[in-house]
């Protein structure tokens, strides 16, 4: 039986519990354009904080829509399917690097291009 698409994953890193999801959105005070939202959590709930990737499609920048995957984000530097468990662990390391602290209870939005291509390069 196939997963449910709705239904957070889940991903454990440095002894630490997270769950993920990944959403399709539009803008809706801008162009109406399309975004993709990688979210993690910590889990259980209340034990930390939440992050979320950003990738609003624009010039050069696209995001899965009706005619390709649907976690795929892309530019000029390549792809990345945000629904492979790699990919999110290593944009989770990355904001971690970057001085994200999962122990803050706060929501943190961050833009995911910045993140592209090291993760590309990363993922090979």
């Amino acid at each position: 039986m196939p997963r449910s698409p709705k239904k957070a994953r889940r991903l454990v890193a440095d002894g630490r519990t997270y769950l993920w999801t990944v959403r399709h959105g539009h803008r809706v005070l801008d162009d109406g354009g399309c975004r993709k939202t990688l979210t993690l959590h910590t889990h259980p709930s209340g034990t930390g904080g939440l992050l979320r990737f950003v990738f609003d499609e624009g010039p050069g920048r696209y995001v899965s829509g009706f005619t390709t995957g649907s976690g795929e984000v892309g530019a000029a530097a390549g792809a990345l399917n945000l629904h492979e468990p790699g990919t999110v662990r290593f944009l989770l390391d990355a904001a971690l690097d970057r001085g994200w602290d999962p122990e803050e209870r706060r929501e943190a939005k961050v833009d995911g291009w910045t993140f592209l291509e090291a993760a590309v390069a990363a993922r090979g």
